[in-house]
Order: C-alpha cells, then sequence, then structure tokens
C-alpha cells in the first residue's frame, strides 16, 4: 500500500511540473480569480487523460509476460531524455502569449480542459505504463491521490502566483527535476515488471 502511495505522488509530481509553471501564468494573469473554474478544468482534464491511459493499459493484461509490460518503462525514459536536452525557453514564450489570449474569455474551465490535454501527451507516456499490471485497489487508491494533489496542487500556485521570485524558481526546478524524476520512474517500471532481470537472464 505505502509503495503504491509513494510511487503514485512520484508519477503524480513527474506528470505536473509542467502544470506549474502553466497554473502559475493562468492564475497571475487573472489576478488569482476564478480559482475554482481553474480547478474544474484540472480535474476534468486529468481525469479524461487518465481513463484514456487505464483503458490502453487494460488492453496490456493481454500480454502473457509480465517483462513485455516493463518495456513501457522505455517511454518515460525517453521522456525524461528528451525534457534534459530541449530548450525551453521559445516554449515558455509562446506558453505565456496563448494563455494571455485564451484567459479573456467566458469559458474558462474549458480553456483549462483543453490546455490540460494538449500537454497530457507526457501524461499518457507515463500514465500507461505506469497503471499497467495495477489490481482494481492500487488503482483506486492512485485515483485518490491523484484527486487529493490536483486539489493540493491548484490551491498552493493559487497562494503563490503572486510572486515572481516563486515562478522562476519553479522553471529552474523543472529544467533539472521532471527529467530525474521521468528516468527513475521508467527504471522503476523495468524493474518492477521483471524487464531488466529478464535481459540479465538471457546474457
Amino acid at each position: 500500500m505505502f509503495q503504491t502511495l509513494f510511487s503514485a505522488l512520484a508519477v503524480f509530481i513527474s506528470t505536473s511540473i509542467d502544470y506549474v509553471v502553466l497554473l502559475l501564468i493562468v492564475f497571475a494573469s487573472l489576478g488569482r480569480k476564478q480559482f475554482l473554474k481553474v480547478l474544474i478544468g484540472q480535474y476534468i482534464g486529468i481525469s479524461l487523460l487518465v481513463i484514456v491511459s487505464l483503458v490502453i493499459a487494460y488492453l496490456f493484461h493481454f500480454i502473457p509476460e509480465d517483462w513485455m509490460i516493463g518495456l513501457l518503462g522505455l517511454i518515460p525514459i525517453a521522456l525524461g531524455i528528451r525534457f534534459a536536452m530541449i530548450d525551453k525557453e521559445e516554449n515558455d514564450d509562446e506558453t505565456e502569449e496563448v494563455m494571455a489570449q485564451l484567459y479573456q474569455g467566458k469559458y474558462l474551465a474549458v480553456t483549462v480542459i483543453s490546455l490540460t490535454l494538449a500537454a497530457g501527451g507526457d501524461n499518457l507516456g507515463v500514465y500507461i505504463p505506469y497503471f499497467s499490471g495495477m489490481s482494481s485497489q492500487e488503482v483506486s487508491l492512485v485515483i485518490l491521490v491523484f484527486i487529493v494533489a490536483i486539489f493540493i496542487l491548484n490551491w498552493l500556485t493559487y497562494q503563490v502566483a503572486a510572486t515572481s521570485l516563486m515562478s522562476r524558481i519553479v522553471e529552474n526546478l523543472e529544467k533539472w527535476f521532471l527529467p530525474l524524476v521521468f528516468i527513475g520512474l521508467g527504471i522503476y517500471i523495468l524493474i518492477e515488471n521483471g524487464t531488466i532481470q529478464h535481459f540479465l537472464e538471457i546474457l
């Protein structure tokens, strides 16, 4: 149980660091208003990503060998390497410009859902291998952790949105922390499913 709890927190943190920067920009541009609409948008967006991941992960139950499922751990490892190598400055400038335009409308929750899904490719790359092979009890615990963590994430970013120093700190942490967690998670999936052990036995 505790192992699932800690891994769920690690997965949520690793896939939500981008959202921290995004939410800080959102709340700062709105003057820290519309918290509820942003929160609802995040809940719906991430819920859709989890549902899609669970459906895809369920299909992998038909694979006879656990070590094959473990190969999906290569996905977050690849994502971690990619994040470690790309230059984010241009992407951040584009994000701020788009956000300034979209968040002036009435349908804020819909906008947040759209952006959450648009940024969810990385989430799917982590969620699918993570949920593969999990029992229904473990999935329920992970979902509960996500529900609580989403609220905490939005509340904390809501509180610090006016602090420009905090935004810069988050961006600096993202450059090294996100790749580290992704790669660590991928290695965990490879080990947990016996993939590394399988290839070591072959050798």
